[in-house]
């Protein structure tokens, strides 16, 4: 099947100046970053709820609405992931309404990185790149690497050294070429600033970011379609670059121009670790103005000193009323156990930095109970077990016998011997667990 898109182009977020559709990220004459504008009028034929219904379970159903070339065939089923109503988490944290967007399941590489990589790699091989590559905290070079192998294409992917070493087996069994830099991840995105330009070669979030952030648009897609073609009262999301906040937004902004939801506030609240809260600082100073940080968390994966679009982020949450905040690295080993024991999903470390600040937001009054508040994962847990290594270790192995199990039981719940709960029992002293 052959998918159609609205007329769209490359445009500068201050100038106002267009550019076509070519790889490039900033706008040359102010330096500002680029955005893709579309032909709303066309889109109001084509992007509506019955060609929507009426496509695929994945992101290429918005097709109209993502910057795909021409002739695109999209064979990937990248996205449509659970929206889930989170009860059990809720009643413990004294919310009502809440739900997950889970994008710990997301295909094919367990992370919302598909939705961006699929778009980015589309436009890769509209501009004749046959290499491809990304400097990457760990998910986007996953998604990079297994999407390249599908497509054909040469991937280079430039990580910190640091990385999780399940991250690191998860880009190399693609094949891609996978090069460790001994430095944090601004670092290596000013490399690949260099090599981009140097080698000609296509990096999805360096000169095809543009096309690559729209493929974000598709999480506020699907949870206004999930809520019932209904807006939530608050998102709360994870930020590392500052952009998968902002394209949520874009889409509601959309989806309310064309008619398709009701216009209706929606405040934005931004997760970050205290470690590198480079956006959440800004936030909570009043200020637009993002001073770097020198990472120090856990939480590789939104380990970005200096966000791209910190400013830009700060500014949407401040304007929509909503708020930011940073954990403690232990406070997010405790959102990922406080998630899986909920509700059975398994989050990596930048999930458990937003189920910790969630959290937050209700217990200082921020989000009201009874607000329909959606909670974004964005990354599935297997892919940073060293989080947890030490906080769970295998028990002693139990001979296969009925009375060795009772006994196993009894002192997993702490509970006395026989003969003791009886000599208990008779002085009449009960025993608490």
């Amino acid at each position: 099947m052959e998918y159609s898109c609205s007329a769209y182009e490359l445009k500068c977020n201050e100038c106002g100046k267009r550019f076509g559709n070519q790889p490039l990220s900033a706008c040359p004459d102010c330096l500002a970053p680029l955005e893709i504008a579309y032909d709303m009028e066309l889109a109001r034929v084509t992007f509506t709820r019955a060609n929507i219904t009426a496509g695929p379970f994945n992101i290429w159903r918005y097709a109209a609405l993502l910057p795909i070339p021409a002739g695109f065939q999209p064979d990937l089923p990248v996205g449509f992931t659970p929206l889930v109503r989170a009860k059990n988490l809720g009643k413990r944290i004294g919310a009502k309404n809440l739900y997950i967007k889970n994008d710990a399941v997301c295909f094919p590489t367990l992370s919302f990185k598909d939705r961006v990589v699929s778009v980015a790699l589309a436009n890769a091989q509209k501009f004749g790149f046959d290499v491809v590559g990304c400097s990457s905290t760990g998910n986007l070079a996953n998604s990079v690497a297994a999407q390249s192998a599908r497509l054909g294409l040469k991937a280079t992917i430039l990580v910190p050294a640091d990385l999780e070493p399940a991250k690191i087996l998860n880009t190399q069994v693609y094949g891609a070429r996978l090069v460790r830099i001994d430095g944090n991840y601004d670092h290596v995105n000013r490399l690949c600033t260099q090599i981009a330009d140097e080698y000609n070669w296509g990096f999805v979030n360096v000169n095809l970011r543009p096309y690559y952030a729209e493929g974000s648009k598709t999480v506020g897609y699907e949870i206004a379609e999930q809520l019932g073609w209904r807006l939530p009262d608050n998102v709360v999301c994870p930020m590392a670059g500052g952009s998968l906040i902002r394209k949520i937004r874009k889409a509601f902004n959309e989806l309310i121009e064309l008619g398709l939801v009701e216009d209706k506030p929606v405040r934005f609240f931004g997760a970050q670790a205290t470690g590198c809260s480079p956006i959440s600082t800004a936030v909570k100073q009043g200020t637009e103005d993002i001073l770097p940080q020198r990472p120090n968390t856990i939480a590789r994966s939104l380990a970005i000193g200096n966000p791209a679009d910190g400013p830009a982020a700060a500014k949407m949450i401040r304007a929509t009323g909503g708020w930011a905040e940073d954990v403690s690295d232990i406070e997010i080993v405790s959102g990922m156990q406080e998630l899986a024991e909920t509700e059975g999903i398994f989050t990596e470390t930048a999930g458990g930095v937003t189920i910790a600040v969630t959290a937050r937001l209700y217990a200082h009054g921020r989000i009201s109970p009874d607000e329909t508040t959606v909670v974004c994962i964005t990354g599935n847990g297997l892919k940073t077990t060293d989080a947890l290594s030490d906080q769970y270790h295998p028990e002693r192995a139990v001979r296969p016998r009925l009375v060795d199990f009772d006994e196993y039981l009894r002192e997993l719940d702490g509970a006395p011997e026989p003969e003791l709960a009886e000599e208990l029992a008779i002085a009449g002293v009960s025993h608490v667990h």
